[in-house]
């Protein structure tokens, strides 16, 4: 089987490729290593370094012709979106596009688009449903939201099959410290360094932690299953900021001190996604706790510190 995953090099993405050539694909990957970064690209896998919305990017989908393509490639940092939409609007609104007119031309049989749980905005519900309203109060949320528009009205006029993953909030090994989705990344290297922690709102604010190999799981249930579905990949726990400042404290024995902040625009309070609908029709579940998946993360963290 022939694969692109967009995106390939970055966090998420580096790890979908080791499993994809794990399992004897070929995979090829779109990446401009503006955030991801040459050293996770999987040896095994061909990269292509181009901006997703380019035409290079295009012709590139269109001369490999895949059998499917995972669109990773994003601009995923909150506050980035909150102070240049349009360059957010440019990589995930008309990179999507270009993706999805390159695998129509190209004749691929499916796209898996990675989305997000910020499309609910501020939703006030204990677990979001996959068909509870769409409300996003972030430009990259908003931009997430377009892109799965975008995708569903591609099958419909022009029969390209999908799933949409909307991905809680994703840590584990190989995450950059920054933004708010890198919350446990950022709290990880300022604990390596000894430094506090900057926490905005009071520290309970909650979200749905998902274990980076948990969404390689969840992306590889899609290549053959949940075609013109929304599923969210996610552990269904709500779990505080405060939690994850105790939970590292643990594992370390050290103290980690925080400075608590105001809020910042478009930062959600509270996001939990109820993850039934994926474990009943693909099968999958999650294999790693809050506790676990820390776990596995402050030692490769350790480990690379010590190089």
């Amino acid at each position: 089987m022939k694969l692109i995953v967009t995106g390939g090099a970055g966090f998420i993405g580096s790890h979908l490729v080791d499993a994809l050539t794990a399992r004897g694909a070929e995979v090829h990957v779109i990446d401009n290593l503006y955030a991801g970064k040459l050293e996770y690209v999987n040896r095994q896998a061909v990269l292509h370094q181009y901006d997703v919305e380019s035409a290079e990017a295009r012709e590139q989908v269109v001369r490999l012709k895949p059998d499917l393509v995972f669109h990773l490639a994003a601009q995923a940092d909150v506050q980035q979106s909150v102070q240049a939409p349009g360059y957010d609007a440019r990589v995930n609104v008309l990179g999507t596009l270009n993706m999805l007119e390159a695998c129509r031309e190209a004749g691929v049989r499916k796209l898996v688009f990675a989305s997000t749980s910020g499309v609910y905005g501020d939703l006030a519900k204990d677990r979001i449903e996959e068909d509870d309203p769409a409300a996003p109060i972030s430009f990259y949320a908003l931009s997430k939201l377009a892109g799965e528009q975008y995708i569903r009205l591609f099958h419909r006029m022009f029969g390209l099959s999908y799933t949409i993953l909307r991905y809680g909030n994703v840590y584990g090994p190989r995450q950059q410290a920054k933004g708010e989705g890198g919350v446990v990344a950022l709290f990880t290297d300022k604990l390596r360094q000894g430094l506090p922690v900057r926490i905005f709102g009071d520290g309970e604010q909650t979200r749905d932690f998902i274990f980076v190999k948990d969404i390689v799981e969840a992306n590889l249930a899609c290549i053959g299953q949940g075609d013109q579905q929304t599923f969210h990949a996610s552990t269904g726990r709500p779990v505080t900021v405060n939690t994850l400042v105790r939970e590292l404290e643990r594992l370390s024995g050290t103290p980690l001190a925080a400075d608590y902040l105001p809020p910042r625009q478009g930062d959600i309070r509270h996001s939990c996604l109820d993850n039934r609908k994926l474990t009943s029709m693909l099968g999958w579940q999650p294999a790693y706790d809050i506790v676990s998946g820390l776990r596995e993360t402050y030692e490769y963290v350790q480990q690379r510190s010590t190089r």
